[in-house]
């Protein structure tokens, strides 16, 4: 069943353009995971669902380089120094849940606006944004796209659509840098990853096109936030 979760997890994060890893470390609570394990494997899962995420949204040509740039530059540093460190259980549950729930409860609280312009991002925010979510990726293991969306939507520097197009290469970059962090503190992903990934892979298949074809800004932000808040609650209780 476990593989199953997977699948499922992966296809409705990627409807809004998200990976998953936050609810992939979720369920392996559930299967018993040793704790040294989850992380890595989290975050290569994650690289190995952004990855086909972000060349079909490359290919049909919704992502923002331009604006995505400045913020992988300013990012992965951090999630390079955030995936060395190893936060003790106790720590690392209860602060990605409640920065998850943070972040649902700004979602929720958006109002739609009728047009997709927004205002241009500068590069003092973007180098800022971009730094405090990269750490926190490499910290938690979730590749920064659920802290990502909501804080560029809150500041109107993107559309819900927006964010979504960016998160998948921004989780892409920030996970493949946090395992390498991860991997140099000496945590490795489980021996079962290979049968992980495929499930993932397939999940992430059907939720990419979804996405593209059938949703609309509010339904966007609807999911995605009740995709944070199950998330956080789940970090927060389990």
């Amino acid at each position: 069943m476990f593989p199953l979760g997977l699948a499922v997890i992966s296809m409705l994060y990627a409807t809004v353009g998200q990976a998953g890893g936050t609810a992939f470390l979720g369920l392996m609570v559930f299967a018993a995971l040793p704790p040294t394990e989850m992380r890595p494997t989290a975050l290569a899962l994650n690289v190995a669902v952004a990855t086909y995420s972000t060349w079909v949204l490359n290919r049909n040509r919704v992502v923002d380089w331009t604006m995505l740039r400045p913020l992988l530059f300013s990012s992965t540093p951090m999630a390079l120094g955030g995936g060395l460190i190893v936060l003790r259980d106790y720590i690392y549950r209860p602060m990605t849940g409640s920065l998850l729930l943070l972040a649902g409860a700004v979602m929720a609280l958006r109002r739609d606006r009728a047009t997709d312009h927004d205002r241009q991002m500068p590069l003092w925010g973007t180098a800022s944004v971009g730094a405090i979510v990269g750490l926190v990726s490499g910290l938690t293991g979730v590749g920064g796209g659920v802290f990502l969306a909501p804080t560029l939507i809150a500041l109107n520097w993107a559309s819900p659509k927006q964010a979504t197009a960016l998160s998948s290469p921004f989780i892409l970059v920030n996970s493949a840098v946090g395992l390498a962090g991860v991997l140099l503190a000496g945590q490795v992903p489980s021996l079962h990853f290979g049968s992980y990934a495929i499930a993932a892979l397939g999940g992430s298949i059907t939720g990419t096109a979804i996405g593209l074809k059938w949703l609309g800004q509010t339904a966007t932000r609807v999911i995605l936030a009740g995709v944070l808040f199950a998330a956080g609650i789940q970090m927060v209780l389990v």
